[in-house]
């Protein structure tokens, strides 16, 4: 059976919402079906917030689901829940930074170097390490943090720019500031690369 399809009696699919009020009720099976909805997206939203760091990626969306889940009496249904669940995934990532600022040990061309040390690379591998998408990572990682955040929340999880602005706490003009910022300083930084 397909958790992302289950439906209610009524044959609706079952929103976030309904599920999270489902689990402050403590149906259990509702909880695997929210993270079998968001495990995918969530995860290539930290990763791409962490520079490329797969593991932590992982580590933080696993921490994230758990904080929810610990939280999960103060979501206020009716609430959009996506974004209260990445509003949780953004401070663990701004807090795990805060603690651990130069804890990264490895930058994404020694993990490619690393990679292909260890194995050949698949054709899906080389896809995702081009040179292209290295140069964006690098690029979208080399952001200030706001910036970052709200770029990867617009173009990488396709969020509205009001869900964003609940996500980190602030106007929808600031929103739209630092999205504007970001791609500017985007573009600025691929064309100096290119010279």
């Amino acid at each position: 059976m397909d958790l992302r399809t289950v439906r209610n009696v009524g044959g609706k699919l079952l929103r976030d919402e309904d599920l999270a009020l489902g689990i402050q009720q403590g149906k259990a099976h509702d909880l695997a079906i929210l993270v079998q909805r968001h495990h995918s997206p969530l995860l290539g939203f930290l990763y791409r917030m962490t520079g490329g760091d797969r593991a932590l990626a992982e580590d933080l969306a696993q921490e994230t689901f758990l904080r929810a889940l610990r939280s999960i009496q103060q979501y206020k249904y009716p609430r959009p829940f996506k974004p209260w669940l990445y509003m949780i995934a953004t401070n663990l990532t701004r807090d795990y930074f805060k603690r651990a600022e130069m804890r990264h040990t490895m930058s994404m061309s020694e993990q490619l170097e690393d990679a292909v040390g260890q194995r050949e690379l698949t054709p899906e591998d080389a896809l995702v390490w081009s040179d292209a998408a290295q140069r964006v990572a690098l690029a979208i990682k080399n952001l200030p943090d706001h910036q970052r955040e709200a770029v990867v929340l617009r173009y990488y999880q396709e969020l509205s720019l009001a869900e964003i602005a609940v996500i980190l706490d602030v106007p929808l003009g600031t929103v739209k500031s630092r999205i504007s910022l970001g791609l500017k300083r985007l573009r600025e930084t691929l064309l100096e690369w290119e010279v």
